[in-house]
């Protein structure tokens, strides 16, 4: 059984692309847990197994032109993000559905007894912008290295080191002692609220 470091999974993705379909399949097993937290973070629970498929039968294809400039890992990530991606365009082109579609289903949802520190990492990470969330996961989560991350996101390395940075402001943020969900870049600060004491004062001045 192979080990799970990144020299191993690259050496079994160019014998898989020589043609070895157990190093194809002991590929796929070394790499499906980090895809499948990867795509945690990028997508809605429910669609997360047919974007893991999707993206391994973009991906055993794609081995004949893997030349492992980048670690296996990172390329499977990238082929994954760009799955995501075409996923969201076509869920936005589809008609959206009554919510009343789905009240019996969600009326028998079980509800859980409590919640994990992944399980409240993740909502929070729900919350964050999406190029964000992405570099953070990869990151933070993954542990992929700034210059991987970039690799993967088609971006430069200080792109990414910029949106990790945001991305801790954020979480920081959310879980200050208000709970409240972070402002976004540029939007109006709330306006204050004059008070009482000022206001009586000014009108007993006008009067």
């Amino acid at each position: 059984m192979t080990d799970g470091s990144e020299e191993a999974i690259t050496g079994l993705a160019l014998a898989a692309k020589a043609g070895d379909r157990r190093a194809a399949a002991e590929f796929i097993r070394l790499t499906q847990p980090g895809l499948l937290r990867f795509l945690a973070v990028l997508a809605d629970r429910e669609d997360i197994e047919d974007l893991a498929q999707e993206t391994y039968l973009r991906a055993m294809p794609a081995l004949a032109r893997f030349d492992a400039r980048s670690t296996a890992r990172t390329w499977l990530y990238a082929i994954a993000r760009r799955v995501v991606v075409d996923h969201v365009r076509h869920a936005q082109r589809r008609p959206r559905t009554s919510p009343l579609e789905h009240l019996d289903e969600t009326r028998h949802q079980r509800v859980p007894s409590q919640f994990d520190e992944a399980v409240a990492l993740h909502d929070l990470l729900r919350h964050l912008d999406p190029d964000r969330r992405e570099a953070f996961a990869l990151t933070q989560l993954l542990g992929l290295s700034y210059e991987e991350a970039a690799q993967v996101c088609d971006c430069p390395v200080g792109t990414i080191r910029s949106r990790v940075s945001r991305a801790r402001d954020d979480l920081i943020a959310a879980t200050s002692g208000d709970h409240m969900r972070p402002r976004s870049v540029g939007s109006p600060a709330p306006a204050r609220t004059r008070r009482r004491g000022g206001a009586a004062s000014g009108a007993a001045r006008a009067s």
